[in-house]
């Protein structure tokens, strides 16, 4: 019985550590992804503080992700002016995947590669798309998995809502 106990401890501590990625209120963990464009240019989400920051890992398989690619660009048009940034990132190991899947749902906003899924497995991500609205801070505020067409004017709400606040 004691070394069940023990085994429960190690296990409930090392999901907690997973958990707390995922988790609204905690910092955005340190994540450096390359660029998707020709350049050696690097993603780095703690680069982005001062900006209200919608990460959304998705992945060329994924049917919800290809809805979503409009909504992202809409967003993205719409709100980049008020100090919002869009960062979709790509979780395909195969970059040509990706390449695919963007010719036919082109992006207006940043792309970064995380093939490795190093980023993906920092964040715990748990659906695709997955999407995380990062506050100017740089604290995680709202965590979504999945996309649906009536999703748009609850993730419009929260974006609006952390635009409105002061830093």
């Amino acid at each position: 019985m004691k070394l069940y106990k023990t085994l429960w401890v190690v296990l409930l501590s090392l999901n907690m550590g997973q958990v707390l990625a995922l988790d609204e209120g905690i910092e955005v963990p340190d994540c450096v992804m390359k660029s998707f464009d020709a350049s050696d240019a690097q993603v780095d989400l703690k680069d982005l503080r001062g900006k209200v920051v919608y990460v959304d890992f998705w992945a060329s398989w994924c049917g919800p992700c290809a809805k979503s690619f409009p909504f992202m660009n809409q967003l993205h048009r719409n709100l980049k002016e008020r100090g919002l940034e869009v960062v979709a990132v790509n979780v395909d190991e195969q970059i040509a995947d990706a390449e695919d899947f963007l010719s036919k749902q082109p992006a207006e906003f940043r792309i970064a590669l995380d093939s490795q899924q190093a980023c993906a497995k920092t964040f715990d991500v748990q659906a695709m798309p997955s999407t995380y609205l990062v506050d100017r801070k740089g604290v995680i505020r709202h965590v979504h998995m999945g996309f649906r067409a009536t999703d748009t004017d609850n993730l419009q709400s929260q974006v609006d809502q952390l635009l409105s606040e002061t830093p």
